[in-house]
């Protein structure tokens, strides 16, 4: 009924049209029946893709929802608009201002940091479309994801606003690049179902055949975004070479995100700065560190004040662990990290920051030089590093101490039966 689900622009850049394809709801998935079968998921594909469909369509006529019509007025609630003036802080908490916003985060956020880079004067944006795409953008993120959800792609974007204001590359950004920088932030995980790619893979999932099992998720991403940006008709007042330029540059930053490129991207950055060949007046360098400021930004939480980072360390690892259930209840080999039995919040997070956080900021320290953001970011990423790995020593030192108790109960089982311990 659907048909192709993608669609050719002027560019020849394939987007992805709102609704075609149904996210991956748990509760679902999980109401298998004895032949296998997964439920009515016919029926629930259709009916799924008929809500998104009318959600679109309903945008499309203007027609919006009322909760989330909030611009910067006095509508606003002071404390959301006390917090406003404080979103270049790093300690700015995206929990708080999501719930001050009825969640609403993503919207308001960008409204927002579009009118303090003057995006909206720059580009002649027209107020209504922008508003319109923003809200596709954040609907179309899934709330019942505990991780990759509309909430942390408001977080992903209030730290590129932070990074976009680091005096080494302040100085060369133009409005276009604050413009795909912010736009990449927020639409990054768009439409993410909360499985990552290996899953999609061996479950044959549509999209992994579609991108050939390479960076599907972010694909998904960034066609998504594109198909949204000519739906609203948010830039269709550009020069068409602009609009096929922004729309590749912003498949460039989004597919960056794919965390099976950050070796590549890493040993980039680590030769560029050990060669001192960074010319950020060059299109190509400042686009760059424009991927490597967005990659930072996805991967902050443990450069976060602890509250906040643990808020999203037990937020990631849910999501992993409702994947590995569904992969056991669907017969499949569980996945790394996915197996809340072996694998522990604290063991997960010690990994992530030695492996892969820390190196990517250490690096990105050197860049920006010891500046009060990166010094006050490599401060946190060490202290809840300490944390977490406390944490996990107390963890297996509990499990120590039960399989210790376990063998003198059973020594005393023996010693009542009237045998001695070996």
């Amino acid at each position: 009924m659907l048909g192709d689900a993608r669609v050719k622009g002027p560019a020849g850049v394939l987007s992805e049209r709102r609704g075609s394809y149904p996210f991956i709801d748990f509760r679902l998935l999980n109401n298998t029946t004895h032949s296998g079968e997964i439920g009515t998921k016919k029926k629930v594909k259709r009916l799924l893709s008929f809500q998104r469909y009318f959600h679109a369509s309903r945008l499309l006529r203007g027609i919006v929802p009322q909760a989330s019509l909030h611009l910067l007025d006095e509508d606003y609630l002071g404390q959301a608009r006390h917090m406003l003036s404080k979103v270049g802080m790093w300690n700015f908490d995206i929990f708080l201002f999501d719930r001050l916003t009825n969640g609403n985060s993503l919207v308001t956020l960008l409204c927002h940091l579009f009118n303090v880079h003057g995006l909206i004067h720059h580009f002649q944006l027209d107020m209504v479309k922008l508003h319109r795409f923003l809200v596709m953008v954040q609907e179309d993120y899934h709330s019942q994801n505990p991780y990759h959800n509309a909430v942390h792609a408001a977080d992903v974007t209030q730290a590129m606003h932070c990074y976009l204001k680091e005096p080494k590359l302040a100085s060369f950004l133009t409005p276009l690049d604050i413009m795909l920088g912010l736009l990449a932030a927020a639409a990054h995980d768009v439409d993410h179902p909360g499985v990552n790619q290996p899953f999609l893979i061996k479950t044959k999932h549509h999209l992994a055949s579609l991108y050939q099992n390479t960076s599907v998720l972010e694909n998904h991403h960034w066609r998504s975004t594109v198909g949204m940006l000519r739906e609203s008709r948010l830039l269709a007042h550009l020069p068409k070479e602009m609009t096929q330029d922004i729309e590749q540059q912003l498949g460039s930053l989004i597919l960056s995100t794919d965390i099976n490129r950050q070796n590549e991207f890493l040993s980039r950055l680590k030769d560029h700065l050990n060669n001192k060949d960074l010319c950020l007046e060059d299109t190509e360098h400042r686009h760059f560190m424009l991927q490597i400021a967005l990659k930072c930004a996805d991967i902050c939480n443990p450069c976060r004040v602890w509250e906040l980072s643990k808020q999203w360390s037990e937020r990631v690892c849910e999501e992993f662990y409702r994947q590995g259930e569904l992969e056991r209840k669907l017969g499949l080999d569980i996945s790394p990290l996915c197996n809340q039995q072996k694998d522990t919040v604290p063991s997960i997070q010690v990994g992530f920051i030695t492996y892969i956080a820390e190196p990517l900021f250490v690096e990105w320290g050197h860049f920006t030089g010891d500046t009060p953001l990166s010094v006050n970011m490599l401060n946190h990423l060490r202290k809840n590093k300490s944390k977490w790995r406390a944490l996990l020593h107390k963890q297996r030192s509990k499990s120590n101490d039960r399989l210790g108790q376990g063998t003198e109960d059973k020594d005393d089982k023996k010693l009542t039966e009237g045998g001695a311990p070996q």
